[in-house]
């Protein structure tokens, strides 16, 4: 082989390491912002007839030059305010009543962001299902109690300063404080779905749940959300159903659907749920009985990578973030 030639096959090699290398960076990034099912039965969406609502274009506004990032969450605040958690270089976004932006913080604390709930006091509660650990964060960004320990999963049943989460998802609040925490994100043998219970402080109550498909059990822990009984709602995704339980974790029922139940918000005359890769946000009764539905797989106006979580505002709009686009859609009565 001439040097020339000799020259000409390591230049080739350099260029296809190169490109194998892109394309496994191309591949974790798109696994870290969203979690595809490999199963197609659960990427068909629900049908139901169309919901009187109009998508909304450039929902917030930010200041020039700057993004948030891939979006995991959103929820309100008792004011009407917006705020975002996302999977940028800052973790929470907060915009005003009309989207405008306000301010910005919390870094990079985050591995993966998942979930956001706001409480009375303005608190944020928020879910990191890569590092395993569960922030209570003032509105500056300011850590005020984690739980779990940072980097490492595992079970909730040892001592006191060892005790582990496994991939948690989700917070729900009840009115009398008490935290709800959903675990469980990967499908299959793998992971550990189940719902535990935690004071106001954080101390420990209870927890049940585990891998399977009959009642009680789940596939994928991956929403919460109480009901006006007081009752929570776990959206137990690759099976396909939301599962009602009481607060002492007592099934009371389940409800079916089309799709990947994700994420579901109530407001003040309907339930919305956001349809994960189905595209779609469905409204419902307050029962869980399907009304109508809007959106659709894609990246153009009103359409989705996927409905991941699903906050609904003061006016009945609907607010969701989409983790595989890395955006918010907006929803609005269109009357």
């Amino acid at each position: 082989m001439t040097a020339q030639l000799a020259r000409r096959w390591s230049i080739r090699l350099i260029r296809f390491r190169v490109g194998v290398v892109a394309g496994a960076v191309l591949l974790s990034c798109a696994r870290l912002v969203a979690q595809r099912p490999t199963d197609p039965a659960l990427l068909l969406p629900q049908a139901a007839p169309p919901l009187d609502y109009v998508a909304v274009p450039n929902p917030i506004t930010l200041p020039a030059g700057v993004t948030t990032g891939p979006t995991a969450s959103a929820a309100f605040d008792a004011k009407g305010r917006l705020v975002v958690l996302t999977r940028g270089p800052e973790a929470f976004f907060e915009f005003d009543e009309k989207g405008a932006f306000v301010r910005s913080y919390g870094g990079s604390l985050f591995t993966r962001a998942h979930g956001l709930r706001v409480d009375p006091a303005g608190n944020l509660w928020a879910t990191d299902v890569g590092a395993h650990v569960v922030y209570k964060l003032d509105r500056q960004g300011r850590v005020l109690l984690t739980l779990g320990v940072k980097g490492d999963a595992g079970e909730w049943n040892g001592p006191a300063g060892s005790r582990k989460f496994n991939q948690p998802t989700d917070v729900a609040l009840a009115p009398n404080g008490d935290v709800f925490v959903s675990q469980g994100h990967t499908p299959g043998a793998n992971g550990d779905a189940r719902v535990l219970k935690f004071d106001k402080d954080g101390r420990y109550l209870t927890q049940w749940g585990g891998k399977g498909s009959e009642p009680g059990k789940f596939q994928v822990a991956h929403g919460l959300a109480f009901d006006r009984r007081g009752q929570l709602w776990v959206m137990d995704r690759e099976n396909q159903r939301i599962q009602v339980f009481t607060q002492a974790g007592t099934f009371v029922r389940e409800m079916k659907y089309a799709g990947l139940p994700c994420s579901t918000a109530f407001g003040a005359r309907h339930a919305y749920m956001a349809n994960g890769f189905a595209g779609q946000v469905v409204q419902m009764d307050f029962d869980g009985k399907v009304q109508a539905v809007i959106g659709k797989p894609g990246q153009g106006l009103g359409e989705f990578g996927e409905a991941h979580v699903i906050a609904v505002g003061p006016k009945d709009e609907v607010i969701v973030a989409d983790s595989a686009n890395g955006q918010l859609v907006k929803f609005v009565p269109r009357h």
